[in-house]
This record gives structure tokens, sequence and C-alpha cells, in this order.
């Protein structure tokens, strides 16, 4: 029961919280549509008091609809993988990456309001991509090569290719990612260790080589042999018989 309980929560927040998160800031942008609000003063306005509130409230605020959708898919899918595979840190990079992200693009940006949650979406990219090599994990380094082959054009936009585009935010996000990456240690998967990458390991009392000879030839034995037993030879006697028709039946 503890179990299924454990996995039931696991299960709600590899999938729960990112939908719930990505359904948050579109009712966000409906709301602001459909009311008339303008809420885009609410954005990072670098180096000024106020500004400082975007550093919460940013994430949740886009321009038009495009803006809003080339944001949805790839924060669903890489918040997803956060969670599954970083459960034990997926909040503490959550939290810590967005207001590092908000703060350096409140410190570098331009004077403008930067709004979108394309910082968190290069927050999540960098931590994914560097932790994964970082850790020395062939599971998490088949993820961050499946996340550059994905979102490997993204990286382009951490340069000042598109004025109206906060490349301060992007790469924001993708240095905090990154740091993050280094930083955090605890609560990552360990590669596994092979008996064979012990220091202590001993081949003569490896289970594996034992059915090797030294020319490195397989030697297949049978489990009930042992030492001093004599092999015995089976013979098969074939016995033909001539049916009715004339043809021979083995």
């Amino acid at each position: 029961m503890k179990r299924d309980q454990e996995l039931f929560e696991f299960n709600t927040g590899v999938i729960g919280y990112p939908i719930l998160f990505v359904l948050l800031i579109w009712i966000v942008f409906w709301a602001e549509v459909r009311l008339g609000l303008d809420i885009k003063q609410f954005g990072v306005y670098p180096r000024t008091f106020m500004g400082l509130r975007g550093v919460l409230f940013s994430p949740f605020i886009h321009g038009d609809i495009t803006h809003l959708w080339h944001n949805t898919l790839p924060l669903l899918i890489l918040s997803s993988a956060l969670f599954y595979f970083y459960n034990n840190n997926a909040w503490r990079i959550l939290l810590i990456g967005t207001l590092l992200t908000g703060i350096l693009t409140w410190i570098l940006g331009r004077p403008a309001n930067h709004i979108g949650a394309s910082g968190i979406v290069y927050l999540l990219f960098g931590f994914l991509f560097f932790k994964g090599i970082i850790a020395r994990n062939f599971r998490l380094m088949a993820l961050s090569f499946v996340v550059v082959f994905i979102y490997g054009s993204m990286v382009w936009y951490v340069f000042p290719v598109d004025p109206k585009i906060s490349w301060e935010g992007h790469f924001s996000g993708l240095f905090s990612g990154a740091l993050l990456a280094f930083l955090i240690r605890k609560g990552i998967a360990k590669p596994k260790v092979y008996s064979w990458e012990s220091p202590n390991y001993n081949p003569e009392e490896d289970e594996f080589l034992k059915h090797f000879d030294e020319d490195g030839n397989f030697i297949e034995t049978l489990p009930e042999q042992e030492e001093g037993v004599v092999d015995q030879e089976i013979k098969i006697n074939y016995e033909y018989k001539e049916d009715n028709r004339g043809e021979d039946k083995l």
C-alpha cells in the first residue's frame, strides 16, 4: 500500500505538475485577453526596483498566442523530464533557477519589459544537458543528447539575433541551469558500477571468466559436470519403418 502511494505521488509529479503549470499560464493569458487586461508591465524591467516583481510574474505573461505556444510544448516536455529523472531535486531546481534567471535578466537586460516562460525553458534545457554529462550516468547522458537533438537550435537564441527576443532572458536561463547542474550533487542517480570496475576486482574469482580458457575460447559446460566425472556418450539410434505407401518415415 505504501509503495502504491509513493508510485502515485511520483506519477502525479511527473505528469501533473508540468500540466498544472502550463495550464496556469494559459489561464493567465486567457484572462488577459478576455478581460482586456494589460499586465505586461509586470515583466522584468532591468535595474529598476519595480522591475524586480517580474522575477516572479514574468514567466506567466506572454505577448501573444504565438509566443505562448512556442513556450508551451518545450516547457511541458522538459519539465516532465526534470520531474521524472530528478524527482528529488525538481522543485529546488525550478524555484532557485527561476529566481536566479529573473535576477540575472534584471541585471543584464535592455531597458524593456522582459516577459515569457522561455527563461525557464532554457533553465531546464541547460540543467538536463549539463547534468546528464556531469553525472556520467548512461541514461542521463542519453537524455542530454535527446534534449540537444530536439531543442539544439535553441542555443542560437542566447545571442542577440533578433531585437524582439529577450536573448538576455535566454542566456540567464541557460547559465542558471548549467550552474545548478554543477552545484547540485545530492539526490542524483548514480551510474551502475560493474564488478570489473572495482579496485578490489579479482579476475580469478569471476564466474563469467571461468567459462573461457587461456586463449579466450568459450568452454561450454553442463551444470551436472564436476571434476573427476567422465563424460558419457549419448547414442541415438534411428529406426526406419516402411508404411503401406512404400515411403520411408523417420
